[in-house]
């Protein structure tokens, strides 16, 4: 059965400028684009003809990093993203377990407060928690999910005392007078708590792939990543994927430390091949935390903090380990940076493990720097050497603008997400939400990278605003790249994948600050509608 699109501005993403006038779809590939009338002539009589009556088609967009299996567990927790204050957490978690009536055996999950934007301006305790009950174990996440706050039920469940350590790579919280845990734990500490949890929760799956998977799906989203996966993650998305309810094409990096080598060893049918809709794309570490939690690992101090510059996850002896296997696997592997220092320390022990690699793929396997949030000048130079590629988290902008003004101070919360300085050097710089962290909207990011607005409505930094094809390139083309699926997605051209999206106007031809207006109107995989706006 072919598709014959036309009507509207078809963008192809393989240049600048280019736009067609038609493209006939056939088999779930792209058979012919380009004019009018030459396109028309290869149209079968039972093709279905789809005026686009004036609006956009283009490549459907690409997800460079996102965490969809959490993203499906979060979906089944209390939604904390709405809470202006510690007494609405409180609110939201006595009701959540009321409607889902969990008892003592049960556990309370709350996703998505950020204590930035709470008048308390500060992370809560478990006091608060202990009000919704000190019986059933509760642990919510910040919206970073670096770091979260657990009740004294949680606590006990994971054995975390006044005795207990701080682990490598985090930080417990606690009271001052006796040392007493506070409830907050950060980062490596928070896995103390998440082992012990982890058989307590009971979350409807198949309702969350379902909610997950529209969200994606009405941005235009077809290509999505399990980053940080694990064995567990990993066989949950097979089953759905058996079942045939999974839609998307995942890509899964799982972590080193968590089983990664024997994943592939196991599923070889999975390396870096789709079988179903999953492959696994290669491995991932994880160097620090995050800005907006002064957790990201900076070479200056945060702003106000006496000397303070957060701390690594590992050692760069451990790094460097990480860096040699992904490079004598022959393995992609994505490596989460936010702060400098942690940038300095994937840059160097990848640039070793090159030097001592005798591996004739050394040099093909695409890494990426996971966020970039502080990249220097300097670092960026390198890694354009390097072939390391930047995945920017642009949403930083506007979400967390003025925080990291507050943090970083004026200079440095300039260069958050230094975009322009990366596609200056002609590099495959990807965009992505970080999803569950922010919403998987890809034109909202096309609309921070290129306006670069906080939350406020100030500009920052707009010395680093990227142009709007570049901005588009991050979505699409380029997200294609870096997933080594160049030659299928990512651009409007004869041969590939028909996976596309409408949209009711052209980027190229909007006023920038209108961009994050544009509405997906219809997201089309391999030829075939998957989903379509109501209204439109």
């Amino acid at each position: 059965m072919q598709q014959f699109y036309y009507g509207g501005d078809i963008l192809t993403m393989e240049k600048e400028g280019e736009i067609l006038e038609a493209v006939l779809v056939e088999n779930g590939r792209i058979k012919k684009a380009g004019d009018f009338e030459k396109v028309k002539a290869f149209v079968k009589e039972d093709a279905q003809w789809i005026n686009l009556k004036g609006k956009t088609l283009m490549p459907a967009f690409i997800d460079a990093h996102s965490h969809i299996s959490t993203a499906i567990q979060m979906s089944q927790a209390a939604d904390l993203s709405q809470c202006e204050s510690f007494e609405e957490i409180i609110s939201v978690l006595k009701e959540y377990q009321r409607e889902n009536k969990i008892e003592k055996t049960g556990i309370i999950i709350g996703f998505g407060y950020d204590h930035n934007f709470l008048p308390q301006g500060k992370q809560p305790d478990k006091r608060y928690l202990n009000q919704v009950s000190k019986e059933i174990p509760i642990y919510i996440s910040h919206t970073s999910g670096h770091m979260g706050c657990a009740n004294d039920a949680a606590l006990a469940l994971a054995g975390i005392t006044k005795d207990t350590k701080d682990p490598e790579g985090g930080k417990i919280g606690r009271f001052d007078k006796d040392n007493e845990p506070d409830g907050y734990l950060e980062e490596a500490a928070m896995m103390l708590l998440q082992k012990a949890i982890g058989p307590r929760i009971k979350f409807d799956l198949k309702a969350g792939l379902k909610k997950t998977q529209e969200l994606y799906l009405q941005n235009g989203i077809i290509t999505v990543q399990d980053g940080a996966a694990s064995p567990e993650s990993f066989a949950m998305l097979r089953q759905m994927d058996e079942s045939k309810e999974l839609i998307l094409d995942v890509v899964l990096y799982p972590l080193l430390q968590n089983k990664a080598q024997e994943l592939f060893l196991e599923f070889p049918e999975y390396a870096e091949q789709y079988c179903g809709n999953l492959k696994l794309g290669g491995y991932k570490a994880v160097l620090d935390g995050s800005p907006q939690g002064r957790s990201a690992w900076l070479t200056k101090p945060y702003e106000n903090s006496e000397g303070y510059c957060a701390y690594p996850w590992f050692s760069d002896k451990e790094t460097e380990k990480f860096m040699k296997t992904a490079v004598e696997d022959s393995r992609q592997i994505l490596v989460h940076c936010n702060g400098d220092a942690a940038g300095d320390q994937f840059i160097h022990a990848y640039r070793k493990a090159l030097e001592n690699s005798k591996n004739p793929k050394k040099d093909k396997l695409r890494p990426v720097m996971i966020h970039c949030q502080t990249a220097r000048e300097d670092q960026l130079e390198e890694m354009k050497e390097l072939g390391i590629l930047p995945s920017i988290f642009v949403g930083h902008v506007y979400y967390w603008g003025e925080v990291h003004r507050k943090n970083l101070g004026e200079e440095r919360a300039a260069r958050i997400s230094p975009c322009h300085s990366a596609f200056l050097r002609n590099m495959k710089v990807t965009f992505h939400q970080d999803t569950p962290v922010t919403k998987p909207n890809m034109l909202h990011s096309v609309w921070c990278g290129v306006n670069r607005i906080t939350r406020t409505g100030n500009q920052l930094g707009k010395e680093q605003c990227c142009t709007v094809y570049e901005a588009l390139q991050a979505v699409t083309i380029n997200g294609a790249y870096a997933y080594f699926e160049e030659k299928e997605k990512g651009s409007v051209k004869e041969g590939k994948r028909a996976d596309l999206v409408i949209l009711d106007r052209n980027p190229m031809k909007t006023e920038k600050k209108m961009l994050k207006e544009i509405q997906v109107l219809e997201t089309i995989k391999e030829g075939k509608s998957i989903w379509k706006k109501e209204d439109r």
